[in-house]
């Protein structure tokens, strides 16, 4: 029996979606947000529905506020997912000037009692500066994430081309003796 392998379907669909990352990756998390507010919707249809059509004594009175809070959250990201974009890249940025910070003050207290080489000052100063970058441009740093990941999965869909492509002989002769 002749299996069809999914590596080179992994390997092209991997491809199509990084270089749609990579060309549009301002679209790219506009639909990520909208997606993530489509999968908030649904599990709360789900919820409101079986709250209405199950009989009240397996239900119980408690309406499911989780499944409306659940849907309207849904409903907002869909309706305004640039909104969240700058949210979340505020976020990270935040996170990240807070993080350089804290490792300046750590290796500031440390010289009291060790030598601190000055290489070690290159990573709290990098969490500075790309704080305050994406605190000043979220939307750009946001869609550079996106370049950047989008050239990570393109690499991995050529990488699952060519393993498939090299190991297929060796691959297909197991299959073959099952």
């Amino acid at each position: 029996m002749k299996a069809i392998s999914s590596a080179p379907l992994r390997g092209v669909l991997s491809i199509l979606l990084g270089l749609a990352l990579i060309i549009w990756p301002e679209t790219a998390i506009t639909y990520l947000v909208i997606t993530l507010g489509v999968l908030f919707i649904l599990p709360g249809i789900f919820s409101l529905i079986s709250y209405f059509t199950r009989p009240k004594e397996l239900v119980g009175s408690r309406f499911p506020i989780e499944g409306a809070g659940s849907i309207l959250l849904g409903i907002w990201l869909v309706a305004m997912p640039a909104f969240f974009v700058n949210i979340v890249m505020y976020v990270l940025g935040a996170c990240l000037l807070i993080a350089g910070i804290q490792q300046f003050f750590t290796l500031l207290r440390a010289r009291k009692y060790y030598w601190v080489p000055w290489g070690l000052y290159v990573i709290p100063s990098l969490l500075l500066i790309t704080g305050i970058i994406v605190l000043l441009n979220p939307f750009d740093t946001a869609s550079a994430v996106f370049i950047v990941f989008g050239i990570a999965i393109v690499a991995y869909g050529v990488s699952e081309l060519v393993n498939w492509y090299r190991f297929r002989p060796q691959t297909a002769k197991v299959i073959d003796n099952y």
